[in-house]
């Protein structure tokens, strides 16, 4: 854990350069983007891409309901956990995914050329027993009395990816809906080219700084705007062509799919001080053995008395 930590702590230290053109500039914290997601929420089978967690601190001089025309100007600083299981979590079976366990760090800058939005950045994904994911896991598990992981041996070993990824999309009004679609890749622990968008009906994110979610594709409140009080619904759906992954190795007992697809919903409401998102994804099969989707439940709260 200590070597993971100190190696994601020196690329972060490293990070800032992306913004050197604004370091006599003073920035200050903007913004928390925060997203939960778990199976439990979901399909509840404890299984796949059962649960991870997403903090964003986002910084720059201001926000005014509109990206800044230059890379660094904004910045989001990303925490991430994640934990990918087999179906059965205390005795998987031959032909199933090995567990994983995964933190990550990174720095993006969010900025914009013209009406197209533009997000590119940098994150170290730290996976294997030195995270300590699994420990935690198996530590909760035993407390609410649930099945626990098995042999944590088996899973993903050590090691750290420097990963770098970058995201095109734009916004169009349809009236009373808002459509937005987009176009991500990404190299490193995951390396692969995704296409899709989401449509919203209500004032969801307008005029806020909005992030997405990795796992789900979900677009969560990263810095608040001026968007009006009651419920919105959001749609969306995305392809992704996946070329090479650390998360399912060349040469195990399964098989990587080449292409994944994600269908999402999810409905916001917020109030005068307070905003709550609920979404479910349902994720199509990673690898060639897996029998079925799996159905991933989505949480974010902003709760201000």
């Amino acid at each position: 854990m200590r070597k993971a930590l100190t190696a994601i702590a020196a690329a972060l230290l490293s990070l800032p350069l992306l913004a050197q053109p604004l370091a006599a500039q003073d920035h200050k914290t903007l913004g928390f983007g925060r997203f939960f997601n778990n199976d439990a929420l979901g399909d509840g089978k404890d299984r796949w891409r059962t649960g991870s967690y997403a903090l964003s601190i986002v910084r720059g001089q201001g926000w005014d309901g509109v990206l800044p025309n230059q890379i660094g100007a904004l910045l989001e600083y990303r925490l991430r956990t994640e934990i990918i299981a087999p179906e059965n979590l205390a005795k998987p079976a031959a032909m199933d995914r090995r567990y994983v366990g995964a933190f990550s760090a990174g720095l993006h800058s969010h900025f914009a050329r013209g009406a197209v939005d533009m997000r590119v950045g940098l994150d170290v994904v730290a996976t294997g027993p030195q995270t300590g994911v699994g420990k935690l896991q198996r530590q909760l598990h035993k407390i609410f009395g649930m099945a626990t992981p098995g042999d944590l041996s088996m899973q993903i070993p050590n090691h750290v990816y420097p990963t770098l990824s970058a995201e095109l999309s734009r916004s169009y009004d349809l009236g009373p809906a808002h459509l937005r679609p987009f176009a991500e890749a990404q190299a490193g622990v995951e390396t692969y080219l995704r296409v899709g968008g989401d449509i919203s009906f209500g004032s969801f994110g307008q005029g806020s700084l909005m992030l997405r979610d990795q796992v789900t594709g979900h677009r969560f409140t990263g810095v608040q705007g001026d968007a009006g009080q009651g419920f919105s619904f959001t749609l969306g759906g995305d392809v992704a062509r996946v070329f090479d992954t650390a998360y399912l190795p060349d040469g195990g007992s399964v098989t990587s799919s080449d292409a994944r697809g994600r269908l999402r919903a999810g409905v916001n409401w917020r109030g005068e001080k307070s905003q709550i998102f609920y979404g479910v994804t349902h994720l199509g099969s990673e690898f060639k053995e897996q029998k079925s989707g799996q159905t991933l439940g989505s949480l974010r709260l902003h709760i201000r008395f």
